[in-house]
């Protein structure tokens, strides 16, 4: 309940926000009598669309560390929070970032995650699951994964290209329901577009989202093969095999927010269509690409 709640009042400020911006820079108003102004409707939906992804990512780990309940481990108390904090430290130091924060958070899944719009000031989060399920030398294998995550700026091309695809996306949509609106017409010139451009473009954005999300996921499930070669670069191929294969005995799905899950170690599991919507690729897939690593 806290997660949906946080979620829905942070993109409710968002739009809002957004939505004030559009409307000081008088480019809300993009639609006329006399056609679709392009200039105007390209700002729009930069607005919307870019501007959304860059704050998502700039608010990106004060979400995270309220949506889990992550503690930044601040001054390490017990043994395992200083093995955890010295690990992280030794891998940010050969992978070139900055010290990460390293957070721990009280969940049974097995799982953990990076987040931070910049990757010399990042966030590792541990899930308690992950460390009571799970050997030290898997668990270095995962902070390596999480760490190469930070270091590729994985987050970065992410929101870039989530914006540009939601930026193309309001663009075409309301394009598509301004020319149905029109073709529909019997006025052609004296009609503001109505009821058929409202439809259109509502299910021409639902349509065109469907279309992106494809590509983002397809785009997320590449970088963790990359996440895990550095895994394997920092932590040692063999730590890095005996994690995921960890993960597919567990066989749990992840239960981290969506801001989160396509940095997560675990992405759950996925067939056929569903397949295509999965921000990580199948276990067996991600462990036979490390198993034929020179």
């Amino acid at each position: 309940m806290k997660r949906t709640f946080l979620f829905l009042a942070t993109n409710l400020a968002v739009v809002l926000l957004l939505g004030m911006i559009a409307r000081l820079l008088g480019v809300d108003r993009f639609l006329h009598q006399s056609g679709l102004n392009l200039p105007s409707l390209l700002i729009f939906a930069a607005i919307f669309g870019m501007g959304g992804s860059l704050i998502s990512l700039l608010m990106s780990k004060w979400i995270a560390k309220r949506s889990v309940g992550a503690q930044v481990i601040e001054q390490p108390q017990t043994q395992t929070e200083r093995w955890l904090v010295e690990t992280v430290r030794k891998q940010a130091q050969v992978a070139g970032i900055g010290m990460p924060e390293v957070a721990l958070y009280q969940s049974p899944e097995p799982n953990a995650f990076a987040t931070g719009a910049n990757r010399n000031a990042a966030l590792v989060a541990v899930s308690t699951g992950l460390l009571q399920q799970m050997t030290e030398d898997e668990v270095e294998a995962v902070l390596g994964h999480e760490v190469s995550h930070v270091a590729n700026g994985d987050m970065v091309t992410l929101s870039l290209l989530q914006g540009v695809l939601n930026t193309f996306v309001i663009v075409l949509a309301r394009v598509v329901g301004y020319v149905v609106d029109r073709a529909l017409s019997s006025d052609n010139e004296n009609r503001r577009p109505g009821i058929g451009f409202m439809l259109t473009s509502f299910v021409m954005e639902i349509l065109f989202g469907f279309l992106a999300s494809l590509v983002v996921m397809g785009f997320s499930r590449h970088r963790e093969f990359h996440a895990d070669a550095g895994g394997a670069r920092l932590a040692g191929r063999g730590k890095m095999i005996a994690a995921l294969e960890r993960l597919r005995q567990l066989h749990e799905p992840s239960q981290l927010p969506s801001q989160m899950a396509a940095f997560g170690i675990n992405g759950g599991l996925g067939k056929g269509l569903r397949k295509l919507l999965m921000t990580h690729p199948p276990l067996e897939e991600r462990i036979a690409a490390l198993r034929q690593q020179a």
